[in-house]
C-alpha cells in the first residue's frame, strides 16, 4: 500500500489534534458560535496562553481558522475537516470489512453458529 505523506501527514495532525478533550471543547464551543481566544480561555483552568496553543494546534490541522475583527482573534470553526477524519475513518471501515469478509472466505462451510461449550467436570 503506498502512503502519500501529505496526506497522511494531514490526518496525523487532524487526529492528534482531535485526541485532546480540552481541544475538542474548543471545537464544539467553536461549532455553535464564534468565540474571541478570550471568551475561550474564560472557560478553562488554564492560562490564556495554554489555550492559545490549544488553538494553534486546532489551526494547524485544519479544524479551526482564527479571524481578527478589531481588538480579537475569533476562531471560527471550519466543518470541511471534520468531514476529512469522517472520510478517514470510513476508508479504514471499508478495508477491515473487507478483510473479514476475505477471511470469512476461508472457513470451511458448516454451521457457524455453534458455540463451544467447555465440558462440566473432568473425562471419565
Amino acid at each position: 500500500m503506498v502512503v502519500d505523506e501529505g496526506a497522511a501527514g494531514t490526518l496525523d495532525r487532524l487526529f492528534h489534534a482531535l485526541a485532546d478533550t480540552t481541544r475538542r471543547d474548543i471545537l464544539r464551543r467553536c461549532v455553535q458560535g464564534d468565540l474571541s481566544v478570550s471568551q475561550l480561555a474564560a472557560a478553562y483552568p488554564m492560562s490564556f496562553a495554554a489555550v492559545q496553543k490549544h488553538v494553534t494546534v486546532l489551526e494547524r490541522a485544519g479544524l479551526v481558522t482564527k479571524q481578527r475583527r478589531g481588538r480579537e482573534q475569533l476562531v471560527l470553526s471550519e466543518p470541511d475537516a471534520v468531514a476529512r477524519a469522517r472520510r478517514a475513518l470510513d476508508e479504514l471501515e471499508a478495508l477491515w470489512r473487507g478483510r473479514v469478509e476475505r477471511m470469512s472466505d476461508l472457513l470451511p462451510p458448516g454451521p457457524r453458529t455453534a458455540q463451544h461449550h467447555p465440558k462440566e467436570g473432568p473425562d471419565p
